[in-house]
């Protein structure tokens, strides 16, 4: 008898079960009360009674959905605004808003890395980053983490397109690639950088404005960044922004521009009233990064392995990956919800917990949150 064709999808999942790497969703209930250190929600916006309101009206005035495409019906005067807003921020002559930071680094890879050009991507690069280099046309080579003179080796003698993509702040352990520098052989090289600041904007360079903002790249000619809604904005989306000419390129060539319905307006409404708040509110960037700081002094304190934090995630590390689901339960057992990430969302070996620092952490929240951590680490 022929076998079933999913049959392979049961040996899989007996296998994730042996390594203890099964995943199951969680609903989350509605105002539990737990301390959430587990979501992206750095300024602590997400529910600031401002942004709220004006998803809700933005929900009103333009209905729940986009209806379509941006290039049909899917750009609303609001998605015009956020767009004028946001690169006026960060510095940058314009900016195109997409449905998820995802997508909008899926289009910015893969329409600046045509056929016979070059893509270097740094080997710590967010899922992201990496399918929008396998869709690309381009050869691509992986040079090791945060390291700028692999970038420029790998670059030396490619005399077509080159493009170097690289997060800012790396999502897992937190750490700052040095942009600056990278910038500086990219640019030796004649080459472009594309820059994937989901964790640093918000959080780093004056104000909030981001990691290329601080490393001195606000305007450059010969750099793109990504940007996400849906962490400093508590909102939802994302945004490529960059030189007018690529942004015009991009809008003419890319597929998860093209084919995919835009933004919701609730989203699109809360992520510029946020916009908003942080312009009015610049000590918030901060105060984020102090709670990080002081996350990462009371889980040192305690003997545990965290990583110092460059911006406001907090990585500690697990001795397993069956470890990690454990402690992350556990936690959460204990009214303090963290991340916990095992392969393959990090290396073998390097599975961790994840706690992301926000701008309204109390310091009595702070302590509780270390205490909680340091009381349910493995012995």
């Amino acid at each position: 008898m022929p076998r079933a064709p999913f049959d392979w999808i049961d040996v899989q999942a007996r296998d994730r079960r042996a390594a203890g790497l099964v995943r199951t969703l969680r609903p989350r209930a509605h105002d539990t009360g737990r301390l959430d250190l587990a979501g992206n929600d750095y300024l602590g916006l997400a529910r600031h009674p401002e942004v709220t309101a004006a998803a809700a009206e933005a929900a009103r005035a333009w209905g729940a959905g986009s209806t379509g495409s941006r290039l049909v019906t899917g750009t609303t005067e609001l998605h015009a605004e956020l767009e004028r807003e946001l690169a006026a921020f960060c510095g940058a002559e314009a900016a195109l808003v997409f449905s998820s930071g995802y997508a909008a680094n899926l289009a910015a890879v893969t329409s600046l890395a045509p056929r016979g050009s070059l893509i270097v991507s740094d080997a710590g690069n967010h899922a992201s980053l990496i399918d929008g280099c396998r869709l690309a046309r381009g050869t691509k080579q992986v040079v090791p983490h945060a390291d700028p003179e692999a970038v420029r080796k790998a670059l030396a003698g490619h005399d077509g397109p080159a493009i170097v993509v690289c997060d800012s702040v790396f999502s897992v352990d937190g750490d700052m690639v040095p942009l600056a520098e990278l910038a500086a052989a990219c640019r030796s090289e004649g080459a472009g950088l594309v820059v994937d600041d989901a964790h640093g904007f918000g959080v780093l360079g004056e104000g909030g404005r981001g990691g290329p903002y601080a490393a001195g790249l606000a305007g450059a000619g010969d750099s793109v960044t990504v940007v996400t809604l849906s962490k400093s904005l508590g909102s939802q989306g994302g945004a490529v922004l960059g030189p007018a000419r690529v942004i015009d390129h991009i809008v003419n060539t890319a597929r998860t521009f093209f084919f995919d319905t835009g933004l919701a307006p609730a989203a699109v409404g809360g992520a510029l009233a946020a916009l908003r708040l942080l312009r009015g509110e610049p000590d918030r960037p901060r105060r984020a990064r102090a709670a990080a700081t002081a996350l990462y002094t009371g889980l040192t304190a305690g003997g545990l392995a965290a990583g110092r934090p460059d911006a406001a995630v907090v990585s500690v590390r697990a001795p397993s990956a069956e470890e990690a689901v454990r402690w992350s339960a556990a936690c959460r057992s204990g009214g303090v919800e963290v991340g916990c990430f095992r392969p393959p969302s990090v290396p073998d070996g390097m599975s961790r917990l994840r706690l992301a620092a926000r701008a309204d952490l109390t310091e009595d929240q702070t302590d509780r949150a270390v205490r909680t951590v340091l009381e349910t680490a493995p012995r």
